[in-house]
């Protein structure tokens, strides 16, 4: 081969040994070679970007250079930019960048930075998810460079026919009541104004027991049936004192003619009337003192067992206690039977010393039962003023309507007590909020996508939610099997992917 034939090769051979010396001897800064990072205008096209030396996204147009990161390693996310010339590291004040951030439902943002160290940082934090359009300006050596960018994150497209079939509903962000709660401990217990310790009010011996622990009984009804000697001489004295009434009125009324008649003299007459007088006052006091023990006084009149005595429930209700037995002598003043009306119960709750000051009089809360479902609404109607000397807690009273009797003294409840109302200007449903890389996230809905947001919360009650950062007033968000929309979040692979 002549000389001429073999200079081809050699050029070739020197080109391929500079080439690869050059690639291992080059600047370590991670900047790829410019060949690989063609221009859209030489493209056409804009194209995915590189991965810069520091793991962010790295843009060449001509000889200038760009890496943007997104930073948030023990600080809020932000933007932090790189930038380099022909290769080189620039220093960050020779370049002007501009970045304007669009978003699914949200205003455009425009970030300027400043230099700090070796690079410039944005002057405004980056909100999750990092999931936008970006469009880059830089000036430099007044020459303007541009480039566009999209980065998509917790994003999931589904159709509102998809979004049906899943039973997925959707709700809107905005305006809501949140009634913050207190919970504390209770017990269901009979309404002490409604609970009568029934007593003969007569000394006798019980003949018979009507009524037994546990019944139920009306107003009236006959609970026990006694004999008393006492009643038995009551009522003689009010027959007594009838039948004294009869002659006093049948002496009167002859005195009365005979006076008229002029054949007796006035003195005869006004006797007559006095003696009237008196024994229509000895039968009203016999009659009154019946009615004091609960026994009427024409009763006396049937010629029966005047010693005969009905012991009778004075309010309706159930029996709670029996505290007589049949040929037992009791008193007076014995408690024979106890009678609880509970169409209204009371709600025993414990208040401890650090929630004294959350619990009032007149407050609205909502009991519900431990053991199975059931809820009712009442209002605080006393509140003790001093602590059990062994629980070292008060005492706060609900009343309930019990007219179903579904409340059953003993029974142990809790209290959700409403300490205040407040109005605030946007909250979701709990239900709607999913746990996602450790924070509470909604799914807003744009279009035929779903976009996590996440939320900074404030307060909340047993329905909704604040939100104080994290979705605006008027956007709409699933609520009703949202977990469905995470779950595909799962599977199309990693939702902070920067």
């Amino acid at each position: 081969m002549s000389i001429s034939g073999r200079l081809p090769i050699v050029a070739v051979v020197l080109i391929g040994i500079l080439l690869g010396t050059w690639l291992l001897t080059r600047d370590q800064s991670g900047l790829p070679d410019a060949a690989e990072q063609l221009s859209s205008a030489e493209k056409g096209a804009e194209l995915e970007p590189a991965v810069g030396s520091r793991g962010g996204k790295l843009f060449i147009k001509d000889d200038l250079g760009l890496e943007l990161t997104i930073y948030e390693k023990g600080v809020f996310p932000q933007f932090r930019l790189y930038l380099y010339r022909q290769e080189q590291r620039l220093p960050p004040a020779e370049v002007d960048v501009t970045v304007t951030l669009s978003r699914l439902g949200r205003p455009v943002q425009l970030f300027h930075f400043r230099p700090e160290g070796d690079y410039l940082i944005s002057d405004q934090e980056v909100g999750e998810p990092h999931s936008f359009e970006l469009v880059i300006v830089a000036e430099y050596q007044r020459k303007t460079y541009r480039w566009n960018y999209s980065q998509v994150e917790a994003r999931v497209e589904m159709s509102d026919a998809t979004m049906r079939s899943n039973g997925i509903e959707l709700a809107t962000a905005g305006p809501a009541v949140i009634r913050s709660e207190v919970t504390l401990p209770g017990e269901i217990i009979f309404n002490e104004h409604h609970i009568v310790h029934v007593v003969p009010r007569l000394p006798g011996m019980v003949l018979s027991i009507e009524r037994h622990h546990g019944e139920r009984v009306k107003k009236g009804e006959v609970l026990a049936v006694m004999e008393s000697a006492m009643l038995a001489e009551l009522r003689s004295q009010y027959l007594l004192a009838r039948r004294r009434q009869t002659l006093a009125q049948t002496i009167f009324d002859r005195e009365e003619q005979l006076w008229q008649e002029k054949i007796t003299a006035k003195q005869d007459y006004l006797t007559a009337q006095q003696q009237r007088e008196e024994a229509g006052i000895a039968i009203q006091l016999a009659a009154e003192r019946l009615r004091a023990l609960g026994v009427q006084p024409e009763s006396a009149l049937s010629g029966k067992n005047l010693a005969r005595y009905e012991i009778r429930s004075p309010i309706s209700g159930i029996v709670i206690d029996e505290a007589i037995v049949r040929g037992e002598a009791v008193k007076e003043d014995k408690t024979a039977y106890i009678v609880a009306d509970i169409s209204t119960v009371w709600a025993a709750v414990r208040v401890f010393p650090g929630n004294l000051h959350q619990v009032h009089v007149g407050q609205r809360a909502v009991i519900r039962a431990n053991a199975y479902d059931l809820t009712r609404e009442g209002k605080v109607t006393y509140v003790t003023t001093l602590l059990d000397e062994q629980t070292r807690t008060a005492l706060a009273r609900v009343q309930l309507d019990n007219q179903d009797e579904q409340w059953r003294p003993g029974m142990f409840v809790k209290a959700d007590l409403q300490v205040e109302a407040v109005e605030v200007p946007v909250a979701v449903s709990l239900e709607a909020i999913q746990t996602l890389d450790g924070q509470s996230v909604v799914f807003g809905r744009y279009g035929e996508y779903f976009e996590m947001r996440p939320l900074k919360l404030g307060r909340s009650d047993n329905r909704m939610a604040e939100v104080v950062e994290g979705l605006l007033a008027g956007e709409s968000y699933a609520t009703r099997n949202s977990f469905v929309i995470k779950s595909e979040l799962g599977k199309a692979g990693a939702t902070h992917d920067h």
